[in-house]
């Protein structure tokens, strides 16, 4: 195989991207609002919708904005991504308020109370100007199992500071939720190594 490019195709190429280039162009000047607070949802069946959502957390920190995390549903088990997190100091402000899955806790009670705390504080971060983006991790789990109030929960979201970013995750997101979002991705599960008997892993699963 050779490196050599003739001209004809690099002609070609040079054509096709300078075409690409004024549609992409084009399109870019026809979005006429510069900045948004979005909602953001995380969704699906597939693995990612956490990681992703604090990647998301760790853009924005490199663009020296603070960042607020409740999560819902997860216990008080270490991970490596609050233990990330915590070298940022003040800048994140990181609340691990869940009981762990309702598998695990088997009471109801506890669960909705659990959730309603993690809500308040969800409520909290969000009324702060001082956070761009806040990180509601598993909220859509709570949701699924009826622990928070749909409509006052996607009443909140809507009504957020114009300039706050939020990102919901967890599987089975609501209609409603959907609906409510600015951005919505669906993790889509083609193959996973648990299904082969390999356990969650530090540094991969938490």
């Amino acid at each position: 195989m050779t490196d050599r490019i003739d001209d004809d195709a690099a002609a070609r190429h040079r054509a096709k991207m300078a075409k690409r280039k004024s549609v992409q162009d084009a399109e870019v000047a026809g979005k006429t609002t510069h900045e948004k607070g979005l909602l953001i949802v995380n969704t699906g069946p597939g693995k990612g919708k956490s990681t992703a959502a604090f990647g998301l957390a760790l853009r924005m920190l490199g663009h020296g904005r603070r960042v607020g995390v409740v999560q819902f549903i997860k216990g008080a088990w270490g991970t490596g991504e609050r233990d990330a997190f915590a070298v940022f100091g003040d800048r994140v402000s990181w609340h691990t308020m869940g009981e762990g899955f309702t598998w695990e806790t088997q009471d109801l009670a506890r669960d909705i109370a659990a959730a309603r705390r993690a809500w308040a504080k969800a409520c909290e971060l969000m009324a702060d100007s001082q956070f761009d983006l806040v990180v509601l991790d598993e909220l859509n789990v709570a949701l699924r199992y009826d622990y928070l109030v749909l409509a006052e929960v996607v009443a909140a979201l809507t009504a957020r500071r114009p300039s706050l970013h939020v990102v919901v995750t967890g599987r089975n997101a609501k209609p409603e939720l959907l609906a409510a979002a600015d951005l919505v991705t669906e993790m889509g599960l083609v193959k996973h190594h648990f299904a082969a008997g390999v356990r969650a892993q530090a540094g991969v699963e938490f």
